[in-house]
């Protein structure tokens, strides 16, 4: 059980790891810490995957249990969902005791994101802010001494259209895009970007072509990750031939890939673009952007600040520090200008068209930048139990590195190990949702790109062989 308690999230495997028996226990413990927190009004939204309503009802079984109020959104993005804390909800049931607009102070949205069909979770939110890292671990501490407790089932809930309080809220902010000139195409992969990008971009006249908007949860055409350049095969191939602009999503839209028939617009680049339109911004990138973004943001008097890998991190951090931005290269985009703080595709996508239609040319601007060369996100195999020890041997051997290793500039500890050289970087992290660490690496010439990556492996390497040996 504890496996499926992660950093950011609860993920598992349908009917393996996640059931009814451990659905309605993660339902009712949840609802015990929400009442805690004085959040009890529960919003519930799921995604299109087939198991999705079937969790969704177990999980409700458990939240009544504890004693909560439930309110079901149906199918719809988890950028939806995160919306329902930060907007009143109006109940739909003929039933309701009341009409009056309910203050939600939690959220659970039912999603497996950009994982294979066979797996699901849930993103929680609690009082405005992501629950996550050790409240999810004890979480799992406490189910798991409670794994034969009996709950019963009860699916009493309020359903609530927040889909089309979202929808009426885009095409309000966003009016003046209203006929723009531009041929777009929308390559939502079967996930449920669809359920509501295509009403908005219907109501603003916008000139668009849909693949694959239809939400189906066993994934049909491709994998539901735009972070994969093979996914987006049909994106491009219908952007040459019918569009200027191309936008596709994950399984549950809350991470874009941005494209021209000329770039694929990583979500570093995508951030710089985007703080153009924000007067000094103060602009957060995880430890993965590159050092272009970093860089560049400063020389435009901007504040540039490097924090942790992951959106609950990030989102965290936003509050923090008041920041107006912040960015994954994966596609999370944070607004906390002009919105509430969350990443959220489609959100990205209309302050991406407000810019065009501006006069912003994209591929004039990542044209514009410094040339460097870069590895995509690179994965080692290890173990969920040996990952971080990894990591702390590699901290270890950069004390005393090896002679021919090429000398040090200093080296970043915020998330994992962030190696600068004299014309370039090198990350190694542990994952914090998979048995991997995840190694990226940027130069300026491709000769250095390969001397970083090689001596780095050899680490990698030596590092665990060393916990290996330790065992």
């Amino acid at each position: 059980m504890q496996n499926i308690f992660r950093e950011y999230d609860i993920r598992g495997i349908y009917k393996k790891e996640l059931n009814e028996q451990s659905v309605k226990l993660i339902g009712y413990f949840l609802g015990k810490e929400f009442l805690k927190n004085g959040a009890k009004n529960a919003a519930i939204g799921y995604d299109a995957r087939e198991h999705s309503p079937i969790l969704r009802d177990y999980l409700i079984s458990g939240l009544n249990y504890a004693g909560c109020e439930v309110y079901d959104m149906g199918m719809v993005p988890t950028p939806v969902n995160y919306f329902s804390n930060y907007t009143p909800q109006t109940p739909l049931n003929p039933q309701s005791s009341t009409l009056n607009p309910i203050k939600i102070d939690a959220s659970i949205m039912i999603t497996g994101s950009h994982n294979p069909k066979e797996y699901n979770g849930f993103k929680i939110t609690l009082n405005k802010m992501p629950f996550f890292g050790e409240q999810i671990y004890a979480l799992g501490r406490e189910i798991e001494q409670n794994l034969n407790m009996q709950i019963p089932t009860d699916t009493r809930k309020t359903e609530i259209d927040t889909k089309n309080d979202y929808i009426d809220f885009m095409v309000k902010e966003f009016g003046a895009l209203k006929a723009l000139d531009k041929k777009i195409v929308l390559d939502c992969g079967n996930g449920v970007a669809g359920v509501v990008l295509q009403d908005i971009f219907d109501r603003l006249e916008l000139n668009y072509k849909g693949l694959y908007c239809e939400p189906d949860g066993t994934f049909p055409n491709h994998h539901p990750d735009p972070s994969i350049e093979k996914n987006l095969a049909d994106l491009k191939e219908a952007l040459q031939e019918e569009g200027e602009l191309g936008f596709a999503y994950d399984g549950d839209a809350d991470r874009i890939a941005v494209l021209t028939k000329k770039h694929n617009i990583k979500g570093d680049e995508m951030a710089l673009i985007l703080s153009k339109g924000i007067e000094n911004p103060i602009v957060i990138g995880e430890v993965k952007c590159s050092q272009v973004m970093y860089d560049e943001l400063k020389r435009r008097g901007a504040k540039a600040i490097m924090y942790k890998t992951g959106h609950s991190n990030l989102k965290v951090k936003m509050k923090e520090t008041n920041a107006d931005l912040a960015c994954e290269v994966s596609g999370h985009i944070f607004f906390k200008h002009r919105y509430f703080g969350y990443d959220d595709a489609i959100y990205a996508t209309l302050r991406v068209l407000e810019l065009v239609k501006e006069g912003v040319d994209l591929d004039k601007e990542i044209e514009s930048l410094p040339k460097l060369f870069s590895t995509d996100e690179l994965k080692v195999k290890t173990t969920d139990s040996q990952k971080f020890e990894v990591i702390k041997q590699i901290a270890g051997i950069l004390k005393n590195p090896p002679a021919n290793f090429p000398e040090i500039k200093d080296i970043i500890t915020i998330d994992g190990l962030r190696i600068n050289f004299a014309n370039g970087w090198a990350l190694v992290r542990a994952s914090n949702t998979t048995p991997i660490l995840v190694t990226r690496f940027e130069a300026k010439t491709q000769e250095d790109l390969e001397l970083y990556q090689e001596q780095v492996q050899k680490l990698i390497n030596e590092a665990k062989d060393r916990v290996e040996n330790s065992k």
